[in-house]
């Protein structure tokens, strides 16, 4: 059969039949969601409903390949204000329907068929099928574990080839929640475009701030991604944005081709952008203050745990803690489900060394609590 993803198993793995089964008995804790909507966070209705009234009383359609410009600049002003400041033209920005699209459009901007990408490993895995969309090749480079997942310069550079494009980056990292707080020589030597995918940048830990890779990488043309739905809690209103640093402004006039070839971002979600980051920001505040409790509650169980090393990653949602009783994580996975909780093996996110699993800490604080016990129980 042609087309893509024709050698893929698209039916239900081992371990989402599992989760079902225990899922109909009513008692399994999901420790793997991203998803905000399904835990209570629900962005405040009154604001958007007062943005949304005036919106319908004075809509016109104007596209622009870059978006509209009150949300250009509401998303200007939001990176002047971070730390280190990242100061944006309007022409450095693009918006569009989502960071999964912006993935997308820079994957087709910044290489052709049979050239590569280096992503991190662990790696995001939606870069996968990002990738196979163009018939890209990802090469991984490593992260130190020992050193808090930081980027291994050293097999950067030698995972780099004539035909790699760009590097990915993702901080704080999904699923380690290392982050990019200093200069990383590798990218100044390589000279490469950089993606640096930053939507849980609200969600500090460790680190008491996420500075914007592109203020820490003058040099290096770097085109960040971010969109409501970590910020705000809102995946279902579809709005992301790609920033262009000074380096690569060269870039615009063919991103600004491709993003006007689809012209996906609604004019309802970019009119509502300029109040969300007005009114939104409280509410942005809570869901850190979640986050927060919950990884301190697990963090406070897990490295208690003769056979868990947790390590407090420095920021984002997630725990990737490593386990040193179980060799076989499909094993490990299907004790936990039988056991009332659903987690992510490691391998899901890579060729990853040794026994990991990925736990979400946006769950509601007594649900995640609760699974933070039943985990402890039966390691």
């Amino acid at each position: 059969m042609p087309g893509i993803y024709t050698n893929l198993d698209l039916s239900p793995n081992e371990f989402e039949l599992a989760r079902q089964r225990r899922s109909a008995a009513g008692d399994l804790i999901d420790l793997t969601s991203s998803n905000p909507t399904a835990h209570g966070l629900l962005f405040p209705p009154e604001i958007l409903q007062r943005a949304t009234d005036a919106f319908w009383t004075t809509r016109r359609y104007t596209p622009d390949p870059h978006g509209s410009m009150t949300a250009r600049t509401a998303i200007g002003r939001y990176y002047a204000e971070r730390t280190p400041p990242l100061l944006l033209e309007h022409d450095d920005i693009f918006v569009t329907a989502s960071t999964s699209e912006a993935y997308a459009l820079l994957f087709a901007l910044l290489a052709d068929p049979g050239d590569n990408l280096l992503a991190p490993n662990a790696t995001y895995p939606l870069f996968e099928y990002v990738a196979a969309l163009r018939n890209l090749e990802l090469r991984p480079y490593p992260l130190i574990e020992a050193e808090g997942w930081r980027i291994d310069e050293a097999g950067l550079l030698a995972a780099a080839n004539r035909r790699t494009r760009g590097v990915l980056i993702v901080s704080p990292h999904n699923p380690t929640g290392a982050v990019v707080s200093q200069s990383v020589a590798a990218l100044n030597q390589l000279g490469l475009p950089v993606i640096c995918d930053e939507v849980f940048a609200p969600f500090s830990y460790k680190q008491p701030v996420v500075p914007p890779l592109a203020a820490l990488q003058p040099a290096v043309p770097v085109f960040t991604l971010n969109g409501i739905s970590k910020l705000f809690a809102l995946p279902d209103l579809k709005l992301g944005w790609i920033a262009l640093n000074p380096p690569a402004r060269s870039f615009a006039p063919r991103l600004e081709l491709l993003n006007d070839t689809f012209l996906s971002a609604n004019s309802l979600s970019q009119h509502l952008l300029p109040n969300l980051f007005c009114h939104g920001m409280p509410f942005v505040e809570g869901m850190v203050q979640r986050v927060r409790g919950n990884l301190d509650l697990a963090l406070e169980r897990l490295q208690g745990h003769p056979r868990i090393h947790a390590q407090p990653p420095d920021g984002g949602y997630y725990l990737f803690p490593a386990l040193s009783n179980w060799n076989d994580e499909d094993a490990l996975v299907q004790h936990l489900i039988d056991h009332g909780v659903l987690v992510h093996p490691g391998y899901f996110y890579g060729e990853v060394p040794g026994t990991h699993i990925m736990l979400s800490a946006l769950t509601t604080p007594t649900l995640f609590a609760e699974g933070i016990e039943r985990l402890v129980a039966v390691l």
